[in-house]
């Protein structure tokens, strides 16, 4: 009897892994109709998965215009089919690639249960909120809750290697803030950090999150406070990297800002993808430390998304709701910023040319028991540039704190009320 080489044998186990996939398949909304292609270098072969509503169907080779192309090797793919490896995992470490609708593929994991019935890795989930849908990418099944909220015209895959570094011992959750990537756009949307928290809010009480550990990004880090200043007993803890706080100087084109309305963006205009990358690698100190593929991925996602009229509306209002932000009075971020009451964790990039690293002096005036910490020769998203470092800062953060075990402030205010 002819032995069967090593390649044939592993050949016939991608063919097996395919051909479990439909009975594998957990569903989809009735209208959902998405093709995946397939791609594993190595062996040289193409597959085509179709998952249509309640169906799903492969086939052996392309046959239609694909909605995504996921490329990777034998043994990678067999590793995600058998849940020793999950799509987040294998990304960054540069074992597979995606082109075209990056929501589609990462979804493409969440719609499989993995072999002896348990569940999918990672989910790219559509919750409905108060006043639209927030999409989410879930990773993990801890006790512990983590909401990670992106910066000003990302979206949730800037926080896929911390998604990776914090399941499977919690439950992480990396969204879309409304008027970005995958979730609604409304258009009378406020696009200001009090909308974007209780839309956040909205997502936690969908999800029955009763209390998070926050971790926002820039714009997701202004959010996180304000979301911790209205409702501190929903918030564990902070972690917040490069967080885009209220201007305290150069302030004098409020008068002219306030007259621009974001409606204006609605007008079509040109955005070419060099412009994206350009933009996307001044964010950096040392860009040469991202694979270039990370460039091509985000400035494909923005200029998809930034073709949608109401993408660019929030996008502009968002942007100038930033600038617009009151430092002092009443209703001032700094003033307000004095009553922070969960355990904050402050990250600045030395080289940030966006929220320079001084507003640190500022923050220790104002919450004087918060962490601080500054990353030498890193840029404005620190969890992109400085992955492993910064991930450990927000691991031990989250699990000193945990460590403590305090009593949640909402029981400490029902005690009281008794």
């Amino acid at each position: 009897m002819a032995s069967i080489s090593l390649t044939e044998q592993r050949l016939r186990r991608v063919e097996d892994a395919f051909s479990s996939l439909p009975d594998r398949y957990l569903g989809a909304e009735p209208n959902f109709d998405a093709i995946f292609q397939i791609r594993l270098g190595d062996v040289g072969r193409t597959w085509e998965v179709r998952a249509r509503g309640a169906r799903c169907k492969v086939r052996p080779s392309s046959v239609h215009e694909p909605d995504v192309i996921i490329g990777t090797d034998a043994a990678t793919w067999l590793a995600l089919r058998e849940g020793r490896l999950s799509g987040l995992d294998a990304f960054a470490e540069r074992r597979l690639y995606a082109r075209g609708d990056l929501d589609l593929a990462l979804g493409f994991e969440g719609l499989f249960r993995l072999p002896g019935g348990r569940p999918p890795l990672l989910r790219v989930l559509e919750v409905d909120v108060s006043g639209g849908r927030i999409s989410s990418l879930v990773s993990g099944e801890g006790p512990g809750q983590v909401v990670c909220l992106h910066g000003l015209g990302s979206n949730k895959t800037s926080f896929f290697e911390t998604v990776a570094a914090l399941s499977p011992e919690y439950t992480v959750h990396a969204i879309d803030l409304p008027g970005f990537g995958s979730s609604s756009k409304p258009a009378r949307g406020a696009y200001d950090a009090p909308h974007f928290a209780r839309s956040t809010l909205s997502y936690m009480d969908a999800m029955g999150i009763e209390q998070a550990h926050l971790v926002g990004n820039s714009m997701g880090g202004r959010v996180a406070i304000e979301l911790a200043l209205a409702h501190p007993e929903r918030v564990h803890t902070l972690s917040l990297l490069c967080p885009a706080l209220a201007f305290r100087r150069k302030r004098e084109l409020v008068p002219i800002v306030k007259l621009l309305r974001p409606e204006l963006a609605a007008i079509p205009h040109p955005l070419r993808p060099v412009q994206v990358r350009e933009r996307f690698w001044g964010l950096f100190a040392r860009p040469e430390r991202l694979d270039p593929v990370a460039a091509e991925i985000a400035a494909d996602e923005f200029c998809r998304t930034y073709r949608s009229r109401s993408a660019r509306i929030a996008f502009f209002a968002a942007a100038r709701n930033i600038y617009l932000d009151p430092p002092h009075g009443d209703r001032g971020m700094w003033t307000r910023l004095t009553q922070l009451a969960p355990p904050a964790l402050f990250v600045w990039g030395d080289s940030d040319r966006l929220v320079p690293p001084a507003f640190a002096r500022h923050v220790g005036e104002a919450v004087p028991q918060a962490r601080q910490v500054v990353l030498a020769e890193c840029g404005h998203v620190p969890q992109v540039e400085l992955a492993e470092r910064t991930n450990a800062l927000i691991r031990t953060h989250v699990e000193r704190s945990a460590a403590l075990q305090p009593e949640p402030l909402h029981s400490l205010a029902r005690a009281a009320g008794q």
